[in-house]
């Protein structure tokens, strides 16, 4: 449990380090149609930055919960755009109650049924087709994901909901999305412009989207009137990738989920550490411990909800939880 501040600090230098490198590299190409390709660069910073800012609002970086807070936030608005205070809120909840029906945020979609009551509230025959296939798009409209995390940043702190640091996230968010969309349109013609803004808009949501989505979605559902001990609520409803630390740099160490959900503020080096201890006490103690590659992992994620589309039973909801379900 121990911080890793020197890991902490090369990665928060190094990021601004390559920031300002992308930045000259942007300048120095050009006008050039190459600058798609930067975009999806900028897109990959962008999401590995997050992962940072996801570290610090798990208070794994320093002792000091201000610091953290104010790490995460500067990362969060001011280097990637979208709000600290918004995605804060609803991860603590989904920490708290993961798969939880009624009070995990993360299920409660609107594009996506996640739950086969939410999959029931289509009535129409055309809806209900493309919901039973929807397995099937769910990766394409992460395509859309970087612009509604973007939107839904500016229409938190821009309403009227209680909003701490409100003018310091608006002018965070301002200064970065404001800022990009001034340096691309300095640079570029019109049309480069908005096609480079459209790729690096997809390529953030779909790389962000796919590194959230095999940690929970085909894992069992929690009823609203079940209760479970801490270690099952966090185990059993988690997914862990293999893969090593290829996998790991490329989740920004969300491959370790399981560990992630039992101990939130261990630094993210140490989660590999702590997986085998982990593993072996699940499995001591009967705890389904679950651990796939990542494409079974998202095969699992596109078969669940064309399942949960269809209207049929959860074939994902193992036999412990199924025990323990209330009637």
């Amino acid at each position: 449990m121990r911080r890793r501040y020197s890991y902490y600090w090369t990665k928060l230098i190094g990021a601004i380090v390559v920031l300002i490198a992308w930045v000259v590299g942007f300048i120095v190409i050009g006008d050039s149609w190459w600058q798609l390709a930067n975009a999806a660069v900028l897109a990959v910073v962008a999401t590995q930055i997050a992962f940072l800012g996801h570290d610090a609002a798990h208070r794994q970086m320093f002792r000091s919960g201000r610091w953290n807070d104010w790490v995460s936030l500067i990362i969060a608005n001011l280097l990637v755009g979208i709000s600290y205070g918004s995605r804060q809120s609803k991860h603590n909840r989904h920490h708290a109650n993961p798969n939880k029906e009624g009070a995990d945020p993360d299920i409660a979609l609107t594009a996506i049924a996640m739950t086969p009551a939410m999959a029931t509230r289509h009535r129409s025959r055309q809806m209900r087709w493309i919901v039973a296939h929807q397995g099937w798009y769910f990766f394409p409209v992460l395509l859309l994901e970087g612009a509604s995390l973007h939107f839904d940043g500016i229409r938190r702190v821009v309403g009227r909901g209680r909003v701490q640091r409100r003018w310091v996230e608006l002018t965070f968010l301002t200064v970065r999305l404001g800022g990009l969309v001034a340096l691309v349109f300095l640079v570029l013609p019109p049309e480069k412009a908005a096609a480079f803004l459209a790729v690096e808009l997809a390529m953030f949501g779909l790389y962000m989207g796919s590194s959230f989505a095999p940690n929970h979605i085909g894992m069992p559902l929690v009823s609203p009137k079940l209760k479970l001990d801490f270690l099952r609520r966090q185990v059993l409803m988690s997914r862990n990738i293999s893969g090593g630390w290829p996998v790991s740099i490329l989740m920004g160490g969300l491959n370790y989920q399981i560990e992630h959900h039992l101990f939130p503020s261990m630094a993210r080096p140490h989660l590999r550490k702590a997986q085998p201890l982990v593993s072996a006490y699940c499995a001591a103690n009967g705890v389904p411990y679950t651990r796939t590659t990542l494409w079974q992992a998202y095969r699992t994620v596109i078969s669940y909800l064309n399942s949960v589309g269809l209207h049929g039973k959860d074939p994902f909801l193992c036999p412990l939880v199924a025990q323990r379900r209330a009637l």
